[in-house]
């Protein structure tokens, strides 16, 4: 058994197709074919099922799979620490972020960890917070920034910052002059969402449970008015479609013509971001750095818990 042997197998159930697991290895189908039928010879279990456009990971074979993983991880942290003069700071990071935060963050992001990390570039990836978390867990990913609550076994999590919640509307409506909005008065207007899968969407009908008993009552939140990202919704509030909740950090400038943007009453609605790495993950000083870049970006209500 080689960690050869074990990047393949981790490759295929990644992919699920021999084909293309070949190709993210810069290896021969052939090669690694042979090689997976070899471990599989020597530990006597079958781990995939193959035939058809798709492979299956049989179940023996899912659990081979995530021991594979975490050998593989812990062969990291070894040559770690056998280079005890390794700059954790040089090479890149794979950072994952969810949607309604990644295009407020990173702009702001970037050139601050330049200046404190200039030979650690980011390989960025942008999904929800389900898929990044299956991510983090299969090492695809180093980092991830997602939002409070969070709860995944094997991993750590920093807080980074607090953000308000605020209602914005098309210019012109009745609300533009209030200086505040109490989060149970949004039961009574048409309320833009993000669609299906969004923690963000989630987090809006856990503030104002008022809205969503009404969208259910109306025949279930599918049926309300959706959008497919923040920037959608906001052009749609400014023709007039209706009013939405966004996160503080969304808000900017360029709203100004379009939108009217009114906070919430105290208590107000907020989110928490949170910096989240798997336990084992041995590049601390790498997410310190992050962390310290995100301080450095001038968000409201920073708080840090510790430092990875």
């Amino acid at each position: 058994m080689t960690l050869t042997e074990l990047r393949y197998i981790v490759a295929v159930a990644r992919e699920r197709h021999f084909g293309r697991a070949a190709q993210t290895c810069f290896v021969s189908q052939p090669t690694l074919s042979i090689a997976i039928k070899k471990l599989e010879d020597e530990l006597s279990v079958t781990l995939f099922e193959r035939g058809g456009q798709e492979v299956a990971v049989t179940e023996i074979g899912e659990r081979v799979v995530e021991q594979a993983r975490r050998v593989l991880e812990e062969a990291e942290t070894l040559k770690h620490l056998a280079g005890e003069h390794q700059n954790e700071l040089a090479g890149p990071l794979k950072l994952g972020v969810i949607f309604t935060i990644s295009p407020y963050l990173l702009p702001k992001l970037i050139p601050a960890l330049r200046i404190l990390a200039p030979d650690m570039p980011l390989i960025l990836e942008e999904n929800y917070t389900a898929r990044l978390a299956e991510m983090l867990k299969r090492g695809e990913v180093d980092a991830i920034i997602v939002a409070d609550p969070f709860d995944e076994p094997g991993t750590q999590a920093w807080p980074l910052y607090d953000e308000a919640f605020v209602v914005a509307t098309p210019k012109g409506h009745p609300w533009e002059k209030r200086k505040h909005i109490n989060a149970d008065e949004l039961s009574h207007e048409s309320v833009l969402l993000l669609s299906a899968g969004n923690c963000f969407r989630d987090q809006v009908l856990q503030s104002c449970s008022e809205l969503a008993v009404r969208q259910s009552q109306a025949g279930g939140l599918a049926s309300a008015v959706q959008g497919s990202s923040l920037n959608t919704i906001r052009h749609m509030v400014a023709s007039g479609m209706g009013i939405t909740v966004l996160p503080a950090t969304s808000v900017s400038a360029a709203d100004e013509g379009l939108l009217s943007i009114i906070p919430f009453a105290l208590p107000a609605p907020t989110r928490r971001v949170l910096l989240v790495a798997r336990k084992q993950f041995f590049r601390k000083q790498a997410l310190d750095a992050l962390q310290q870049a995100i301080f450095r970006c001038g968000l409201e209500n920073v708080s840090m818990l510790e430092s990875p």
